[in-house]
């Protein structure tokens, strides 16, 4: 093979679109050239054109309605701006690693989405966030434009550097615009995630719940609004305050799309209190409605008749109002006995029965959520505590708030559940007790960033350096928990740690003060100091795979092969492959992807380094070739 000749294994390279998060701006310039293909020219968008094909629907005005801030353009870029990173496995550090599809990642959470967004995309059926409050302290999401990866290993210690932590101050005069910086581009790759029938919850306080309504608006658009809910989140006063104590907090909920056109949450004993049988009546449990119609007869005329109580023979009518159904259907709901006028005839209009037996799929949610229903911060506090046994972490929610949202939005099997403000874990925690109650199998993904825990808290005290250690440490503890409470269920209560870090992929990085051992550094394209399972975990991320397909091992030749999906990704990663090993390493490798008989094309992956020469690299894609395998990428 000359130098000349191509190789016939074609290499990742850092620079690769597989080697990076998805590129959602040329995702979005494909999307408008396969619409307006007219509109672009040598490869450009022609604005006057697509202008034009636009027509009426372009804005014009200079002044627009909207919420606009100093950065704002830069936050949207900075959502758009691809990944480098990478998600590496942490087994020792899991919970039932091996059968779990619960994932906890430890990073950044805008890097940690755009890393999702392959593998995950249109896939989350509810997302859940409670974001850091802009209360001027603790501000902890500086992102960096130009390299958040290294930004990231920074902040966290994990690289010299230093980076300090600052507050968000009202006194930087950028109080609200530097919040509003930190959500925008994470909010905007979260909807990508969201299935088109999926569902957001964002819980906020006053403080910015104006602004993020206004941004959530334009993210998600403002048809897709739901619900401002009003959270009581305790109920004692406090007063410290001077004006108003605050007893609720808002959670903000929009969906997707209209794909999702109706909400039913499942009925509980308070709403099913209502029903009662006074009467007997064997059609079961019932309640009932006023049958008298807020229109006056004046206004519905067509509705207005007199009504012959049964029990003393009166014909009555309203003074002022008219009935709510037209006489054929009172006379219809007089022959089922649908109609009730007290126990002994006393009411002076009757009353429509409403039997629990004709009410079907739930009842439309209400937009205000009392503590008796979802639990306080107090208890939130009080049962992280207990669980915890010291107290680590100042107002966690209480996982009956989010049961609540996942029995109105995710009560399918499988269903899968994102909160990428993870702090405690009380999403992943509440996630695992509602399966146990209704023996779903939903799964969660939950991110946290190690933000250290300041060394005058007690949870620090307690040997908890990051929130993600906590985090991590409330889901092994609840998972036990469940276990004991509940010895037969035999539901998934373990999760998988990943953290986030650069590309296990080497970039060109010359030291200008020893361009030699640049040069031999860069014949290895992968980084000293990462296993295996490092390089293959990134391979599943950056080719869409799910974090926690299955991954099954054989060895051929001496060499382990993994595959994963069933056979949808090969991977060899054996340091070194000799002409010798080409021949039965190949035919191991095509005679188990006959067993696995995967549906779609399989991707074959080497290390680029491993082979011998150039000919034992051409014989074994000359092998996998002949036998179907087409696409080999080395590494």
């Amino acid at each position: 093979m000359t130098g000349q000749e191509e190789s016939p294994i074609k290499p990742f390279t850092a620079d690769d679109p597989e080697a990076r998060s998805a590129d959602l701006l040329a995702g979005n310039v494909e999307q408008l050239k396969t619409i307006f293909p007219e509109a672009f020219t040598e490869g450009k968008i022609d604005f006057e054109v697509l202008r034009q094909l636009l027509g009426g629907t372009v804005e014009e005005r200079e002044e627009k309605y909207g919420l606009n801030w100093h950065g704002k353009r830069k936050a949207r870029q900075l959502a758009l701006t691809p990944s480098t990173g990478t998600l590496r496995p942490c087994p020792e550090e899991s919970v039932e690693w091996e059968s779990t599809q619960h994932l906890m990642i430890e990073g950044d959470n805008l890097e940690v989405l755009k890393l999702l967004q392959k593998s995950y995309s249109g896939k989350v059926k509810l997302i859940y966030i409670d974001p850091p409050y802009n209360t001027g302290k603790d501000f902890v999401y500086p992102d960096n434009f130009q390299d958040n990866i290294k930004n990231y290993l920074e902040l966290t210690g994990q690289v010299e550097g230093g980076r300090k932590i600052s507050s968000n101050t009202e006194a930087s005069g950028r109080f609200h615009t530097d919040w509003l910086n930190m959500m925008y581009p994470r909010l905007k790759l979260a909807r990508n995630l969201l299935r088109e029938d999926g569902v957001i919850f964002i819980s906020i306080d006053d403080n910015e719940s104006s602004n993020l309504r206004k941004v959530c608006d334009e993210i998600f658009g403002e048809e897709n609004f739901l619900a401002d809910i009003s959270w009581e989140k305790r109920f004692t006063r406090s007063n410290n305050s001077k004006t108003f104590a605050s007893l609720v907090e808002h959670i903000l909920c929009y969906r997707k799309s209209d794909l999702l056109a109706e909400i039913k949450e499942p009925r509980n004993e308070k709403s099913d209190s209502i029903y009662t049988n006074p009467d007997n009546d064997s059609r079961g449990v019932w309640t009932s409605v006023s049958y008298v119609n807020p229109a006056t007869k004046e206004q519905r005329p067509n509705l207005y008749y007199g009504i012959t109580n049964p029990y003393t023979g009166v014909v009555v009518w309203h003074p002022t109002n008219a009935w709510k159904y037209e006489k054929s259907t009172y006379e219809e709901h007089k022959a089922h006995n649908k109609l009730y006028w007290g126990r002994n005839g006393e009411n002076t209009y009757p009353r429509l029965k409403k039997f629990l037996s004709e009410m079907d799929g739930g009842m439309v949610p209400v937009n205000f959520w009392s503590y008796d229903d979802t639990g306080s911060t107090d208890e939130g506090s009080k049962a992280l505590e207990s669980l915890m046994g010291v107290k680590v972490f100042d107002f966690p929610k209480p996982h009956g708030l989010i049961q609540r949202m996942v029995k109105i939005v995710a009560a399918k099997p499988k269903d899968l559940i994102l909160d990428f403000f993870a702090g405690s874990g009380t999403t992943g925690h509440a996630l695992m007790t509602q399966n146990v109650l209704d023996s779903g199998n939903r799964r969660y993904i939950l991110v946290q960033l190690p933000e250290p825990c300041t060394p005058d808290s007690e949870a620090f005290k307690a040997g908890y350096k990051t929130i993600a250690e906590i985090t991590k440490e409330r889901l092994r503890r609840a998972a036990r928990k469940i276990k004991e409470e509940n010895p037969r269920f035999h539901g998934d209560i373990g999760f998988r740690v990943f953290k986030l870090d650069s590309s296990n992929i080497r970039t060109w990085e010359p030291d200008p003060h020893d361009l030699e051992a640049s040069l031999f550094n860069s014949i290895e394209h992968l980084k000293a100091g990462r296993s295996e399972a490092d390089i293959l975990y990134e391979l599943l991320l950056k080719l869409g795979l799910d974090l926690c397909v299955p991954v099954e091992k054989r060895t051929f030749a001496g060499k382990a092969v993994h595959s994963v999906g069933g056979g949808v990704l090969l991977v060899c990663l054996a340091t070194l492959v000799t002409r010798e090993e080409v021949e039965p390493l190949a035919q191991g490798i095509v005679a188990w992807h006959g067993e696995l008989a995967p549906a779609g094309d399989t991707t074959c992956v080497f290390r680029d380094s491993a082979f011998a020469d150039d000919v034992a690299k051409t014989n074994l894609a000359a092998i996998l070739q002949q036998h179907g395998l087409e696409i080999i990428r080395s590494l």
